[in-house]
This record gives structure tokens, C-alpha cells and sequence, in this order.
């Protein structure tokens, strides 16, 4: 079962975001301004447009518990938004210090810091300072040799994930000592001071391709990531720098996540959420196609209808460069929509297409033969 929006003009969406009970979406149309909407029904009201940005808009979270927004831009900049007593978004400067655009942004679990990749071959984790009423950051550097691209909190709120076009996945300790406690040791390792190096991976000898999106699992024994070389990756800390790797059929993908222990979705440009899962061996294996949809005809033959039109328009007909799937472009931001890492019932995804697709999972699956999620 699937649910799809569209938001006015069809205009690419960058990067989604939503509250904590569903209710309210923030995302970007492609341009410098983040759209919130409220959901009543099945109908979408705009409540406001944040539009302190100069440049394109390259990613927004929402924390749930604080109920704050913050963006990126390509202008350099990010901001805190959050709601003054009229429910209107005011927004808090962030003193990045970058001079490139900044390219992702993610809260961590507790809230209490969010870190920010950039094409200045860095990540800022920024946190507030009270007694200036804004918010500062700590850079993490070495020994990252290109543009961050993607980037996920483990669920201790110290460890971070990134990866990089300089074809590596790291984990970095984003352990600021002014705000938390000390960390506990994980399986990455127990010495955590700000800008350590937990772990790297190459995707491959050769390269093999950017890195586009990585998660930690639930419980951030593992990290995922799918790159541009057409494939999905994990990898287990207790196997040292190994990692297992899985060369798909499919066009590069563009976003994953974890949905069980045992399970990733991922979605790019084969504009289709798939599913792959962690068998008894520990290898990744594909589970199955979320969108099962198929291009229904209109009546008659199709290549009745295309040799038709070849031969009196001399060039086939708008119709028959549709999809055979629900998402018409590329897949650009995969969220989860309904329960979390460990169990998630729903998931959410916009695209190039301007549409954004909520897909029950509970109920997918079951059309999904021999599939079942644990």
C-alpha cells in the first residue's frame, strides 16, 4: 500500500523532513527556501517558508523531541530554526567556518548537537553556547581528502558516520567534552576524543565510486552504505577493515537506511525502493521491490499504438515514456515514516519527480513472496 503527495508545481524535492508525529513535512523544492507544510487529511497546508538561505537548500533534519529545524545551503550556511509563541520558524546563524557549500546535516539521538559535512573536506559539529545565544562548531579534518557527502549518528550520540568522494566510509568520534559525559567503549573502539578515527573503509581498490548515503544499524554494531559504483556495502567492526559488498543490477542508489536489524532499503535512480537483507552466512541478499506497481495500458496493443504513432508522427507518444514504477525520477531522500531502525512499519521518499510516496512495509511485504522482515 503506498500513499502519494504532490506539492503544487512539480518541482524537484532536494530533502524532506518530518516532525515527530507526521503531521508536518519540511522540504526543498530544489531552490534557496525550505517549505513546511501541515498535513489534514489528505490535503497539504503551507504554515510557512523558510528563506534565509542565498543558495540551493542540500539538507534539512527535524528533531523530534526539541521540535527544532536545522538547514544547510551551498551558500555556506546553516541555521536553527525554531517556532517563537505565534508558531512562526525564527532562525539561530550557525558559525560553520567553512569556505565551501555545506552538503548534509544531522542531528545527533540526544539532540543536544548536530554535525554538518561540506565540500571543504570537513565535518563542523556544532553545538549551542548559551552565554552568546548561537551556535559554534569543532571541525573534524583529517585525514578526509574530499567533498563529505553523507553522514549518520551512532545511537550512543558520540560516534559518527561518514562518507566521502574520495570513495571511503569513516567513523570519527564526535565526542564534545564541554556538553556530555564521557563515552562508554563500543565495538568501534574505546578511546573516543573529538576527531578520532574508528574505523575506514575503501569501497574498493579501484575506487568504485562515491560514497552517497551511509546509516548505522539500530544498534550501531554496524554501518551500511550504497555508492555510485551500483552497490550496497556493511560492514562489522569485529571483522576489522573487512567489509561485505554487493554489486546490484540496479542504477546507482542515492539513499539507505536500516529498517530491522536485518534489513536495508535502499532507493536512487532505478527510481524504486529495494530491499535487501542480512542472511545466516552475513552476507547481503536481495529481498524484494517495495513498488510491485505495473504501467497499465489505456486499451489496444502497445506496440499497436507505438508503430501507429511512429508512422504518422514519425515519434512514439508521451505515454509510452512512462515508468513502470510510482516514482517517475530518481529517488533523492529516503526517511523513515512509521517506528524507527530496529521496526519500521513505514518509510518515506521524494524525488526529482516532485512526489513524495509514503509505502506501508507491513503490508508490502506480504506481497513480497518469502519475504519477512525480522
Amino acid at each position: 500500500m503506498t500513499d502519494c503527495h504532490k506539492f503544487g508545481a512539480l518541482s524537484p524535492i532536494t530533502c524532506h523532513a518530518w516532525n515527530k508525529d507526521r503531521t508536518q513535512i519540511a522540504f526543498s523544492p530544489n531552490n534557496q527556501e525550505v517549505e513546511v507544510h501541515q498535513r489534514k487529511g489528505t490535503e497539504w497546508k503551507l504554515l510557512d517558508t523558510l528563506n534565509q538561505h542565498d543558495l540551493r537548500v542540500m539538507g534539512i533534519d527535524w528533531a523530534p523531541n526539541t521540535n527544532r529545524i536545522v538547514t544547510c545551503a551551498a551558500d555556506r550556511n546553516a541555521y536553527v530554526w525554531s517556532q517563537d509563541s505565534e508558531g512562526k520558524w525564527k532562525p539561530t546563524l550557525v558559525l560553520l567556518r567553512i569556505n565551501r557549500a555545506a552538503t548534509c546535516v544531522k542531528w545527533s539521538p540526544n539532540e543536544n548537537k548536530f554535525a554538518v559535512g561540506s565540500g571543504a573536506r570537513l565535518i563542523s559539529v556544532c553545538y549551542f553556547e548559551s552565554e552568546n545565544d548561537w551556535w559554534v562548531s569543532k571541525h573534524i579534518k583529517k585525514p578526509i581528502r574530499s567533498t563529505v557527502s553523507t553522514l549518520d549518528w551512532h545511537p550512543n550520540n558520540v560516534l559518527l558516520a561518514t562518507g566521502s568522494a574520495d570513495f571511503k566510509v569513516r567513523v570519527f568520534s564526535a565526542y564534545i567534552k564541554d556538553i556530555e559525559k564521557t563515552p562508554e567503549p563500543t565495538p568501534w573502539g574505546t578511546k573516543m576524543p573529538l576527531g578520532q578515527l574508528m574505523a575506514e573503509y575503501v569501497n574498493s581498490p579501484a575506487g568504485g565510486g562515491w560514497i552517497h548515503c551511509v546509516s548505522f544499524s539500530p544498534d550501531g554494531s554496524k554501518v551500511a552504505w550504497v555508492s555510485h559504483d551500483s552497490s550496497i556495502n556493511f560492514a562489522d567492526p569485529s571483522n576489522g577493515n573487512a567489509f561485505v559488498k554487493l554489486r546490484t543490477e540496479f542504477l546507482p542508489f542515492l539513499s539507505c537506511t536500516w529498517i530491522s536489524s536485518k534489513t536495508i532499503v535502499a532507493a536512487g535512480h532505478s527510481c524504486i525502493p529495494i530491499l535487501y537483507t542480512l542472511n545466516a552466512s552475513g552476507q547481503l541478499a536481495f529481498a524484494g521491490k517495495l513498488d510491485t506497481s505495473q504501467k497499465k495500458e489505456s486499451g489496444g496493443l502497445s506496440a499497436m499504438r507505438m508503430f501507429h504513432s511512429l508512422d504518422k508522427q514519425a515519434r512514439s507518444e508521451t505515454s509510452d515514456t512512462n515508468l513502470d514504477s510510482i516514482h517517475q525520477n530518481a529517488i533523492t531522500c529516503l526517511c523513515i515514516y512509521g517506528g524507527n531502525k530496529a521496526k519500521a512499519s513505514k518509510i518515506s521518499t521524494s524525488g526529482l519527480d516532485g512526489q513524495l510516496v509514503i509505502w506501508d512495509i507491513d503490508t508490502l511485504e506480504r506481497s513480497i513472496q518469502g519475504l519477512k522482515i525480522e
